[in-house]
């Protein structure tokens, strides 16, 4: 490890040292349970850590409340995307229930397609999940958003380029 290294990870453990227990606390007041909102500060310093080359911070509470709060909302986001699948899988008649692994490698594929789309807007979202999740064809999709099916194509193209701007990048880190 090198020197920098190092005094990075000092740096960053003072700043744990100092911070962690009014981060938990904080956190704590919006979440559900104090092993959450430790899980949340945690991953807080995590970010922090792997952050290369932070130096002296002016505010440390305001960067870490502000990692910490983008964390919560992962966090919500996934909640929110589990309880919509559940609630599809035990509206769907004709689906048998899943083994808890296939639930839980489902959930992740959920939460991986969320995080990929991440950042389109919400029709671009919706439609690319309408014809790739539900199989609706384009005509359908836009009767179901009340868009016009050039909007479907377009937006679809837009959906399938950060796809494959994902698997690029991905495939370049891989070697």
């Amino acid at each position: 490890m090198s020197g920098a290294d190092t005094t990075h990870r000092d740096y960053v453990g003072g700043l744990f040292r100092s911070h962690y227990d009014w981060l938990c606390n904080r956190l704590h007041r919006h979440l559900d349970s104090r092993a959450h909102a430790e899980d949340i500060a945690a991953d807080t310093f995590v970010q922090l850590l792997s952050a290369p080359g932070a130096g002296p911070i002016r505010q440390p509470r305001a960067l870490l409340t502000t990692i910490a709060q983008r964390l919560v909302y992962q966090l919500w986001r996934r909640r929110d995307l589990e309880r919509a699948y559940l609630e599809a899988l035990a509206s769907d008649e004709t689906c048998s229930a899943p083994s808890a692994q296939e639930l839980a490698q489902m959930l992740e594929a959920l939460q991986a397609i969320d995080q990929l789309l991440d950042g389109l807007p919400a029709k671009v979202k919706a439609t690319f999940l309408l014809s790739q999740l539900n199989g609706l064809t384009y005509p359908e999709i836009a009767t179901e958003l009340g868009i016009s099916r050039r909007s479907v194509s377009d937006y679809m193209t837009r959906a399938f380029n950060r796809c494959l701007r994902f698997h690029h990048t991905r495939l370049s880190y891989d070697f």
